[in-house]
């Protein structure tokens, strides 16, 4: 049992690690709001992770990966990776205070973009719903709610430790950050999203190829949060 749980413990800081869209977030949201407002796009992000989690584990994600229902997933997060682009793209042109924006708002606005990021990345679907079929891995022939719940606390447990370590060490390595710099930042944030959002366009349209022999047929990339 203790060995499931630390398992999971590392899958879980190996998942949440990986740089992606709720990481440009955060050091964009960062930047500004300090450590309150990283954390905030990380712990929002922990929700759509949740979410996924228990879907997958539950084995309903095997549901979930029919491209019926990941299209529609994937077209809204390429959407929302493309207004954040533009938004911080448009930012960087503008006057903004960094720190002291800490406002309930401006934690709010942060929590909600994490939240998004993760509930609108299909890859998060294909990750749980494989991960979910998958505990015979970690040395459980017959998972029972227990060891999902142990698998589940594990993975939970790593995410809200990096939650803290990544909105720290972004608080840090910006706060003293000048005008000039942040508006670098911003903009080099508006061009991972874009590329990101093209990312995603292509893997959307990968399935679209019909009519190849199956040894033919695109593999799926190999599945990442996107962190």
């Amino acid at each position: 049992m203790l060995a499931l749980f630390f398992t999971a413990a590392v899958l879980g800081l190996i998942f949440n690690a990986a740089p992606g869209a709720v990481f440009a977030e955060t050091v964009r949201e960062g930047v500004r709001g300090g450590f309150r407002s990283a954390l905030a796009v990380q712990v929002g992000s922990l929700v759509g992770d949740a979410t996924w989690a228990i879907l997958g584990l539950a084995g309903v994600g095997l549901l979930l990966q029919m491209q019926a229902l990941q299209l529609p997933i994937g077209i809204a997060g390429t959407a929302y990776l493309l207004w954040l682009s533009w938004d911080s793209w448009s930012a960087a042109s503008q006057e903004f205070v960094i720190e002291g924006a800490n406002s309930h708002a401006d934690t709010r606005r942060a929590l909600r973009s994490g939240v998004l990021l993760s509930i609108t990345n299909p890859q998060n679907v294909a990750y749980w719903a494989a991960l979910g079929s998958a505990m015979g891995a970690v040395g459980v022939a017959e998972p029972t709610l227990t060891h999902y719940s142990l698998f589940f606390a594990g993975f939970m447990a790593s995410s809200l430790v990096w939650c803290v370590v990544c909105a720290s060490i972004v608080d840090r390595v910006f706060r003293n950050t000048g005008q000039r710099w942040a508006r670098l930042t911003y903009r080099l944030c508006a061009i991972a999203f874009l590329l990101l959002a093209l990312s995603s366009i292509k893997n959307l349209l990968q399935p679209a190829i019909a009519g190849a022999p199956p040894s033919e047929q695109v593999q799926a990339p190999e599945v990442s949060r996107g962190n």
